[in-house]
């Protein structure tokens, strides 16, 4: 059977989503293939209701399968993400947000922890999934290193307990992996690591659930947005224009037709050095408003402007996120960061109602 499914797999690897280079298998949008005596029938999952390519990806599937592989009937399931049920462990969490970033480097995952800290300083529930599977910081940025996982049993399944520090509950690879060892995944690997930690994790209760996903463009941020709903994507980059031609291509990559995840908006970090002894000056050293001014090109929101200071660094270090500082400078600016994020998150959804509504 995994002969004949792998078979089905190849021919529809043929078919790749309309302005795009990816394949509707490579997407993630084929799934519960099922072939016997001469039929095949499999499910096709998209984006939006309103996909304009359902009826052409459709018919493309059907007549590649019939001309190539023979079969005589093709059945196909067309579901759309947003119509389908939450995993159990997910019901209770109401907004799902990635962070991502065009390349490392930039600051993503300090900016994920410490939106994460403030968001939690708000009055918000919050977690937060490490999927940055070749390099997971989590767990030394929460000074939570040594910490061990325990099962708890959940309406008759087995689930992962969070690791809970400042306030927000925390999955990370980095606590299932040798922290001195190089960890080697292919793409199905991680992606399947991604999963078991959002599926399989006892989240409960959460307004927030925040996703550190690796730097660029992956299988892995294929793979979320085939198994969560997305409230929105944050793209976090330097000011530095090598940093912001790659932050564009996250930005497309969210906005594609095959993902249509709306981009909540941009973090510039690094904004700016501020020495301590001197708090009102600053030196532009990576280029000045680069995030703001992609964001206005793109029409996008500036989410904030996290400056660089001694502590940012000394904080991911020790494991204590500056943004327990609410007086520092930084602390303020994670402050602000996390309600605008509340804000944006609200607003992207009211819009979103909006839009069902009127169609």
């Amino acid at each position: 059977m995994q002969e004949i499914v792998k078979e089905i797999r190849d021919v529809l690897s043929e078919v790749k989503y309309p302005g795009t280079s990816k394949s509707i298998v490579a997407l993630d949008m084929v799934q519960n293939i099922k072939a016997e005596d001469g039929k095949v029938d499999f499910r096709l999952v998209f984006q939006k209701s309103n996909d304009p390519f359902v009826g052409a990806v459709r018919k493309k599937c059907e007549s590649l399968l019939k001309e190539k592989l023979g079969y005589t009937t093709v059945e196909i399931e067309t579901v759309f993400v947003h119509d389908l049920e939450k995993p159990l462990v997910l019901e209770k969490v109401k907004h799902i947000v990635a962070v991502s970033s065009g390349k490392g480097g930039v600051g993503k995952s300090t900016v994920a922890s410490n939106l994460a800290v403030a968001l939690a300083k708000l009055g918000y529930k919050v977690g937060l999934v490490d999927a940055d599977i070749y390099g997971p910081s989590m767990p030394k940025m929460f000074g939570c290193e040594d910490a061990s996982l325990y099962m708890v049993e959940v309406g008759g399944k087995e689930l992962i307990e969070p690791v809970v520090k400042y306030g927000v509950k925390l999955l990370s690879i980095g606590f299932f992996v040798d922290p001195d060892s190089a960890t080697v995944w292919r793409g199905p690997m991680a992606s399947n690591a991604l999963k078991q930690m959002v599926e399989g994790g006892f989240w409960d209760e959460l307004d927030f659930m925040l996703i550190d996903l690796p730097p660029g463009t992956s299988d892995i941020h294929l793979t979320l947005v085939q198994t969560v709903a997305l409230s929105g994507a944050i793209v976090v980059s330097t000011p530095q224009q090598v940093a912001l031609a790659d932050a564009v291509k996250g930005i497309n990559m969210f906005e594609s037709p095959g993902i249509q995840v709306p981009v909540l908006g941009l973090v510039e970090n690094m904004s700016w050095f501020t020495p301590a002894e001197l708090p009102d000056n600053k030196y532009y050293i990576f280029g000045k408003e680069g995030a703001k001014k992609l964001a206005d090109e793109k029409g996008l929101r500036l989410l904030g402007q996290i400056p660089i200071v001694q502590s940012i660094m000394e904080g991911g270090e020790n494991g204590s996120p500056v943004a327990l500082d609410e007086d520092s400078v930084t602390g303020q600016a994670f402050i602000e960061l996390a309600r605008n994020v509340a804000h944006a998150v609200d607003e992207t959804g009211e819009t979103a109602k909006r839009v069902r509504v009127t169609k």
